[in-house]
């Protein structure tokens, strides 16, 4: 078991469920959200992350408030897909065990940076230079456990380098490395997991998308945890709420697979 993520998520192979905050007024998205953390931890998962995929910032910060006071002793984290550095922030306040940046490396051209005390935020660094120095003074202010994509879905790929650079430029960026494939609910590409694996050695590695009950095992073979959203919905959509017995079905699978490969 990887000591880091033993450390943050009590488990090896961890599996880690998204709450999306669908819907179209704010008591209905976070009824939703206490329902789904409710149906989500009572099924078997090790964490849940929120992220405000349909939902506004607000409606994050109060899950994440809901979480710390229901949840305390349970494993949960934040990613702001458009503002990762007040996801930081949230996950502090809150008592968030990580958090998630879609991207740390891969989208962004090089540059040499403006030097100095860098004054732009995350959203608006202009190359890879500028985004990495600024990411690095907000892991010194909020050192959370901290998973990170490179060349992750829906992003450009305009660093100039290869796979296996960014791959290992982005590990110094974040606690673990998450792969994806080209979109939400599309299965990761086992070459492409094999890839980052070479590259990263025995770093963590997390599939951020794509994974169902038939993929799992294959792909936590080689990765050291999941990042699971669409698959435990209904019908396999990621508006639809929660399905408990798709999550059962599932964490009785990833169970039997730690204790074969204890």
């Amino acid at each position: 078991m990887n000591k880091q993520i033993a450390r943050v998520f009590r488990v090896d192979k961890p599996i880690v469920a998204m709450i999306h905050l669908y819907g179209f007024m704010p008591e209905r998205v976070r009824g939703l959200a206490k329902w789904e953390i409710q149906q989500l931890y009572a099924s078997g998962v090790d964490a849940v992350l929120v992220e405000d995929y349909y939902g506004t910032v607000e409606d994050v910060e109060w899950t994440l408030d809901y979480l710390r006071r229901e949840y305390s002793d349970r494993v949960y984290g934040v990613n702001l897909l458009r503002d990762p550095e007040k996801g930081l922030k949230l996950a502090s306040r809150y008592g968030a065990s990580f958090v998630q940046i879609d991207s740390v490396c891969g989208r962004l051209p090089q540059g040499a940076g403006r030097g100095g005390k860098v004054k732009t935020t995350l959203n608006d660094a202009e190359n890879d230079a500028e985004f990495a120095d600024r990411l690095a003074t907000l892991r010194a202010e909020y050192p959370v456990f901290l998973l990170g994509g490179v060349r992750f879905k829906y992003q450009p790929i305009l660093s100039g380098r290869s796979v296996e650079e960014d791959v290992r430029l982005g590990k110094e960026r974040c606690d673990a490395v998450v792969v994806t494939g080209a979109e939400t609910g599309l299965v990761t590409d086992m070459e492409k997991i094999r890839q980052f694996r070479d590259a990263l050695a025995d770093y963590p590695l997390f599939v951020g998308a794509g994974m169902t009950l038939e993929t799992c095992e294959e792909r936590l073979a080689v990765a050291d945890g999941a990042i699971v959203g669409s698959w435990f919905k209904e019908r396999g959509e990621t508006s639809a709420p929660v399905d408990p017995r798709r999550v059962e079905i599932f964490m009785e699978t990833v169970n039997k697979l730690r204790e074969e490969q204890r």
